[in-house]
C-alpha cells in the first residue's frame, strides 16, 4: 500500500500559530462588547446603591454570582480554561464593589432582606467576623453588684450610668460658662433677658416640636461632644457586628434620627432574626434578652471604656425599662439593675479585646465614611484569628 503525503504551503504565517497570539484569545469587538455589558451591568448596580434599592442590587450580585462561564468557541478551549463570553457580567468585578451593598441596607423595609445580605456576603467570605461571638457569654457570676463591677471593670458604678444635663463634665462647664457670661453681661449693664426668654421659648419648642434635634445639632458641632457620640455609636454597632445581629444603618444626625424615629442625637440599627422569631411566639430566651441588652448597653460601655466614664445612654437605658416591663413576669427593679450591670460589664469587656476594631470604627465614622466601609475597616482590624 503506497502513501502519499501532502504538503501545506502557507504564504504567510497562520494568526492561530502566532508566538503573539493565544489560542484562547478574542477578538477585539468581542471583548469590547464583553466590556460594555459589564459596565453596564455594574453601573446599574451602583445606581441601585446609590437610590439605596437593596433588593435591586442583592439581586445583580446574585446573579452574576450563579453565572456559568461559557467560552466563544467551546470546541477549541479545554474545559478547564475559562474566558470571559458576553454574558460574564464578572470580568469587570473588584471585590470592593460587592461590600457597597450594605451601603443600601439603611432605606430597607424588610430587616430580613438585610439578614440576607449580611448572609450572602459571609458566605462569600467577606465577612468573616460576622457573629463570632454570638455564642461567647463572658465567665463570671451572673449576680453582678456594683463591687464585681468594679472588679471587673475598675470602675464604680457610676461611671457606667448616663448622666443628666448638666451633671456631666462637659455639660457642666458649659453650664458654669453661660451663667458666668450672663452674670457679666448684666453686671455691665447690657440686660439680655429677653432675649433669653425668646431663646428659652425657642428651646422648648424645639423639645415639643421636634424632639430636641435642632439643639442636638448645635451640640454636634462641639467637636469633643460629637466625637464621644462617634465613640458610642461605634460601641452599638461594633458590639452588633460580632454578635451576629445585621446593623442596618448608623445615623450621625439628629434631624435624620427624628425623622427615622430614633430618640436622641443618634443612633444605630440592628436586627436580631432569633430575637424577632420568639417575641412573635410571644416567648424570649434568656441567651436573646442577654444578646440584645448586650447590644443596647454596648454605647455606655463604649464611652467609659475611651473616657472613663459614660454621658449619653439615657435613651438606651429608658428602651431597656420598656422592654424589661413587658415581660412576663415583668422585671423587678433589683432585677433590671442587675441585668443592666451584667450587661454593660460584657459589653466593656468584649469592646475591651476588640479595642483596635473599635478605634478602627471611630475613625471611619469621624471620616464621613459609608456603612460598608466603616465594616470593612472593622474586618481589617480583626484578623479572622483573632
Amino acid at each position: 500500500m503506497a502513501f502519499s503525503f501532502h504538503y501545506l504551503h502557507l504564504s504567510s504565517p497562520s494568526p492561530f500559530l502566532s508566538s503573539n497570539t493565544s489560542p484562547f484569545s478574542l477578538s477585539n469587538n468581542t471583548r469590547n462588547s464583553i466590556r460594555t455589558r459589564a459596565l453596564r451591568g455594574w453601573q446599574e448596580y451602583e445606581e441601585a446603591v446609590k437610590e439605596k434599592d437593596l433588593a435591586r442590587a442583592l439581586r445583580f450580585l446574585k446573579s452574576i454570582e450563579n453565572l456559568p462561564i461559557q467560552s466563544s468557541s467551546p470546541s477549541s478551549i479545554p474545559p478547564s480554561v475559562s474566558s470571559p463570553d458576553d454574558g460574564d457580567l464578572r470580568f469587570l468585578s473588584r471585590p470592593e464593589r460587592d461590600w457597597e451593598v450594605l451601603d443600601a441596607c439603611l432605606n430597607a423595609d424588610d430587616m430580613k432582606l438585610v439578614g440576607v445580605t449580611y448572609a450572602f456576603l459571609q458566605e462569600r467570605g467577606f465577612l468573616p467576623n460576622f457573629g463570632k461571638c454570638k455564642n461567647i457569654v463572658l465567665e463570671g457570676p451572673r449576680e453582678v453588684t456594683p463591687t464585681v463591677l468594679k472588679s471587673s471593670t475598675g470602675l464604680e458604678a457610676s461611671k457606667l450610668s448616663p448622666k443628666k444635663w448638666g451633671l456631666s463634665k462637659g455639660s457642666s462647664a458649659a453650664l458654669v460658662a453661660f451663667l458666668g457670661g450672663v452674670s457679666f453681661l448684666l453686671s455691665q449693664g447690657i440686660d439680655i433677658r429677653p432675649n433669653l426668654a425668646a431663646i428659652l421659648g425657642l428651646a422648648w419648642l424645639d423639645s415639643i416640636l421636634l424632639g430636641g434635634s435642632s439643639l442636638a445639632q448645635i451640640s454636634c458641632l462641639w467637636p469633643p461632644n460629637r466625637r464621644r457620640i462617634l465613640v458610642h455609636e461605634a460601641g452599638h454597632l461594633l458590639t452588633a457586628y460580632v454578635m451576629g445581629c445585621p446593623i442596618r444603618g448608623v445615623i450621625l444626625d439628629p434631624i435624620v434620627a427624628m425623622q427615622m424615629g430614633i430618640q436622641g442625637q443618634a443612633g444605630t440599627q440592628f436586627w436580631d432574626e432569633k430575637l424577632e422569631n420568639e417575641l412573635a411566639e410571644g416567648r424570649l430566651s434568656s441567651a436573646s434578652f442577654d444578646r440584645y441588652c448586650m447590644v443596647l448597653f454596648a454605647g455606655i460601655a463604649a464611652e467609659a471604656l475611651v473616657y472613663g466614664e459614660a454621658e449619653g445612654g439615657e435613651n438606651d437605658e429608658n428602651l431597656f425599662r420598656s422592654i424589661c416591663v413587658l415581660l412576663q413576669p415583668p422585671l423587678s427593679i433589683a432585677q433590671m439593675s442587675n441585668q443592666a450591670r451584667w450587661s454593660v460589664m460584657q459589653s466593656y469587656n468584649l469592646l475591651k479585646w476588640h479595642k483596635h476594631a473599635h478605634r478602627a470604627a471611630v475613625k471611619a465614622l469621624e471620616s464621613g465614611n459609608s456603612l460598608s466601609v466603616v465594616i470593612r475597616r472593622i474586618e481589617e482590624a480583626m484578623p479572622s484569628g483573632q
